[in-house]
């Protein structure tokens, strides 16, 4: 599922609801703008949106408003696809007693002598019927929402969730919370516009038939306010990785560029050695050597030629920690095999280690077994874990928000960089931040795709970058890798080396050469 933001600022923020009413407000009072005229600014974007995803205006529009902000957003659009030749028919859901003075103001605006049809619905009217392949455009319940949507209303959702049709929502599904669990009935749109920002909730994967693919467009929020209000949550896209990567100088040589080890593979498993060790290479990286068990020695050697082998005593386990002086940034994990001669050798290592780890797959499994060795992991280091991995090193969660309050709160107790994987790979930081990530698609959902990363960020990490910065780096680049094999392989025939095989483009793209 794609999303879309288009944002040139640098550290692109993600905010509450109340946080986004708080800079709503901000800018009325000090743009200064009227209420109704910043509501005419953020229909007229929609519209803009609605009008390049959508232009055939031969299909009939139902727009469904609530009596609030969102409905009234919903008015102002009516009458902006109306002028733009659209047939637009509104639905006026009489909720509660009153209304808001811009959504009066905006029915007042629609175009008169039944321009657009205007019908309404009261608890306990008929369900409209809609047209077979026609658009619905939500503007029921807002971003304030803060109960479940039950009985008739509830009722309203669930029969045009049933429709033959597409849906989009005005700035959140409705009935969806922005910034908690969401309970009761919501409008599960195909397309969510979202005004400024993304919500937080569009990130969890509970609500992905609910959101559909959401875009964000800014509506001219003040600046000034945007810049002085704090999140600890970010979208890490172009704009934000970009600045972050160094340019090579020409007197640069493979020392310049750091030595990495490689602390990966086991019998039956060395293709995970193989994978990191290429992508590690593909990241950068002046010098890479691979400790492997001497079953992999012939294997890397020959898959890898650029890469160094370390070989380890045991014929088949990582069995001992090899000499660590010399080297830059050190991975493991990949295809380690979780046998107890293996055990004991990582326990070795996070005590020998003097700077960072990045962390994953087996070496994760076994710390989720051996919770008293967390606290061994050395400051600063990067865990890379999926969904299930992340449960076995910190418990069950039960849904995105709360799994992510976790992350947050484990890598400020531990000190630690978690980069949780998923649809939008999250990272959190020792500091409380956390950063969802923009690339990426569901081909990149293969067995070796987690080594591809791991490799990719100990790749970057030899070359002297803050732990933060690479894996926010090695993240998005894993991510644009994975789009750009998307579009020439098809999503289903995806393998993980196709990812490794694209960053090359993809670093070609974030610096702005293709």
């Amino acid at each position: 599922m794609f999303s879309v933001l288009l944002t040139t600022e640098p550290n692109m923020k993600i905010f509450s609801a109340e946080q986004i009413r708080q800079l709503d407000a901000y800018t009325i009072e000090n743009e200064p703008i009227p209420s109704i005229d910043l509501m005419e600014r953020a229909a007229l974007t929609f519209t803009y949106w609605f009008i390049e995803e959508f232009p055939d205006t031969r299909k009939p529009v139902h727009i469904f408003c609530g009596p609030g902000n969102n409905g009234g957003d919903g008015l102002a659009i009516a009458r902006m696809l109306h002028h733009r030749f659209y047939d637009v028919t509104v639905y006026r859901c009489r909720i509660g007693n009153s209304t808001s003075k811009d959504f009066d103001a905006n029915l007042q605006r629609l175009p008169g002598h039944g321009g657009i049809p205007v019908h309404e619905i009261g608890k306990d009217a008929p369900l409209p019927n809609l047209p077979e392949g026609c658009m619905i455009i939500d503007g029921i319940f807002g971003s304030g929402l803060n109960r479940p949507v039950e009985g008739f209303w509830g009722g309203l959702m669930e029969h045009l969730n049933q429709q033959a049709a597409t849906r989009v929502a005005i700035d959140i599904p409705s009935g969806l919370f922005a910034d908690s669990p969401t309970e009761g009935a919501v409008f599960h749109a195909d397309y969510t516009f979202s005004f400024e920002r993304p919500k937080l909730a569009f990130f969890f994967p509970e609500n992905q038939q609910r959101v559909g693919r959401w875009t964000a467009r800014s509506i001219g929020l003040h600046p000034l306010a945007i810049a002085e209000t704090y999140t600890p949550y970010h979208f890490a896209d172009q704009a934000l990785i970009q600045p972050l990567l160094k340019r090579r100088q020409k007197y640069g040589h493979k020392g310049t560029y750091g030595h990495a080890l490689l602390i990966m593979g086991s019998f039956g498993k060395m293709g995970a050695a193989v994978l990191s060790a290429r992508s590690c290479l593909r990241a950068g990286a002046g010098l890479v050597s691979v400790h492997v068990p001497k079953c992999g020695y012939e294997i890397l050697q020959i898959a890898v030629p650029e890469a160094m082998a370390s070989v380890g005593s045991h014929k088949f386990l990582f069995s001992e920690v090899p000499e660590l002086k010399g080297y830059n940034a050190i991975g493991v994990g990949c295809g380690l095999g979780q046998k107890k001669v293996s055990r004991k050798a990582l326990l070795e290592l996070l005590k020998k280690a003097e700077g960072p780890l990045a962390i994953d797959a087996d070496a994760l499994n076994i710390l989720g077994k051996n919770q008293d060795w967390q606290q061994y992991i050395p400051k600063g280091s990067v865990l890379t874990p999926h969904p299930k991995e992340f449960e076995r090193l910190f418990g069950q969660t039960a849904n995105g928000f709360e799994r992510n309050e976790r992350q947050r709160q484990k890598a400020q107790e531990l000190g630690i960089h978690i980069v949780l994987k998923g649809a939008h790979t999250c990272t959190a930081a020792p500091d409380g931040r956390c950063f969802f990530n923009a690339t990426g698609n569901p081909g990149m959902a293969t067995a070796g795709s987690g080594d591809v990363l791991t490799g990719i960020i100990t790749g970057i990490l030899a070359q002297g970058y803050p732990p933060l910065e690479a894996a926010l780096i090695g993240v998005y680049l894993h991510g644009l890798a994975g789009d750009i094999a998307a579009q020439k392989q098809g999503q289903e025939a995806m393998v993980a080396g196709d990812i490794t095989n694209e960053l090359g483009q993809a670093f070609l793209a974030l610096h702005g050469h293709v």
